[in-house]
């Protein structure tokens, strides 16, 4: 397990965000990205949890953001190095982007993610 600090690792995942097309940037809608240390469940680098642009309709409005999570600590013992962490943040923070826009896992792996 490499050790980078909470701190570093919000970087990393803020740094990941930036990579977004500001085209696709611009139509994400109420969803919030944030650094959990553990997941619920053992296997999970990310989360998606809420409504997926695509499922949304008249009836969406005043409901809490989309969340999605950025598991710290299985992401740290997965890699060996900080390079390979950024690498792994990334494709993490794409993939759980990707939920909120409304593609699911089968979608992905046949897109290479």
């Amino acid at each position: 397990m490499i050790g980078i600090p909470r701190a570093r690792f919000e970087e990393l995942v803020s740094d990941a965000l930036d990579t977004i097309p500001p085209e696709l940037a611009r139509v994400m809608d109420n969803v919030v990205v944030v650094v959990v240390d553990d997941p619920p469940e053992p296997g999970l680098l990310g989360l998606y949890t809420g409504v997926p642009l695509t499922e949304r309709g008249d009836w969406y409005a005043g409901v809490l953001p989309d969340r999605i999570e950025i598991y710290r600590n299985p992401t740290l013992e997965m890699c060996a190095s900080e390079e390979e962490v950024v690498k792994e943040v990334r494709v993490t923070v794409v993939h759980e982007i990707a939920h909120h826009f409304g593609i699911d896992d089968e979608r992905l792996h046949e897109l290479g993610w």
